[in-house]
């Protein structure tokens, strides 16, 4: 995944929330030896994230300057936040030409915890969108997660397929089909799974369509691969597998590690995001 050198980034579209405290609105998921199933749950999912505890949190590491930081493309090359901000820079102005009155949305990197317009929530939970406040978060310690206990072989354009998918959620509320996760909250062909494989679609159009967005030079077949193996580490039954040691179609909530990757690869072969209808007929 390279940046192209001249690419002007624009960071505003990224708020650096790490280093500071975080009063506890509510504490929902995360924690301890849960935090594993707090994963399972809300990964990739955008879910209200509410709950009762006003105790104090606080979070590590420190807050960077992204405006001074990430500048073109060749810092996006060159360090990890730049990169999240390129990526979201490019997968925005995707949408923007693709979805009549697309409003964008800001990411927000965290460490620890942080809090939301759908709660507090701890960094266990995973990436997630919260439709409240129209913002992705993100802590970029997951990514190692994603490779050291769920077995993906990560990479940069890993990172992105997350980042497009979490925009993908972000889509469906623009258009109104975000609500379908809650006509049933589980199941094989539950409305969660469907919008959780829709916006790994979505993801897919945005990486067929990146380089014209500016930001990107031409994928590789290496960027594919990352994105793929990224989609079936966090299949349900690959979760389910390595967390519990048995597959529980009942418990699904975001579909199989096939399934995943079949809707990311629609999305990518497409590059048209009409095909990614995955509330019509089976998935």
């Amino acid at each position: 995944m390279d940046f192209r050198d001249d690419a002007e980034l624009d960071s505003s579209q990224v708020e650096d929330t790490r280093g500071r405290g975080v009063p506890k609105g509510g504490l929902a998921i995360g924690g301890g030896a849960v935090g594993i199933l707090a994963l399972v749950v809300g990964l990739f999912f955008g879910i209200d994230i509410t709950g009762g505890n006003d105790q104090p949190a606080q979070q590590t590491g420190s807050g960077t300057d992204l405006a001074a930081k990430c500048r073109t493309g060749a810092d996006a090359d060159q360090s990890e936040d730049c990169r999240i901000v390129g990526t979201v820079n490019s997968i925005q102005s995707y949408w923007k030409q693709t979805l009549n009155g697309y409003t964008p949305a800001k990411t927000q990197l965290f460490s620890q915890a942080t809090q939301t317009a759908c709660g507090y929530a701890t960094s266990d939970v995973g990436p997630f969108y919260c439709p409240g406040d129209r913002k992705v978060y993100l802590d970029l310690n997951f990514f190692n997660q994603l490779q050291q206990q769920f077995g993906a072989e990560g990479g940069p354009f890993a990172q992105a397929y997350v980042v497009g998918h979490e925009y993908g959620h972000h889509v469906q509320n623009l258009l109104g089909t975000l609500g379908k996760s809650r006509s049933s909250a589980r199941g094989a062909e539950s409305g969660a799974v469907r919008v959780e494989l829709q916006a790994d679609c979505y993801a897919g159009a945005w990486a067929k369509n990146a380089v014209s967005t500016g930001f990107l030079e031409q994928l590789t077949d290496t960027d594919v691969r990352q994105a793929l193996s990224a989609a079936e580490a966090v299949g349900d039954d690959s979760i389910q597998r390595r967390t519990q040691g048995y597959v529980q179609p009942d418990g699904f909530t975001h579909g199989t590690s096939e399934q995943r990757r079949k809707w990311f690869t629609t999305g990518y072969q497409s590059g048209d995001p009409r095909q990614c209808d995955t509330f019509s007929g089976s998935i």
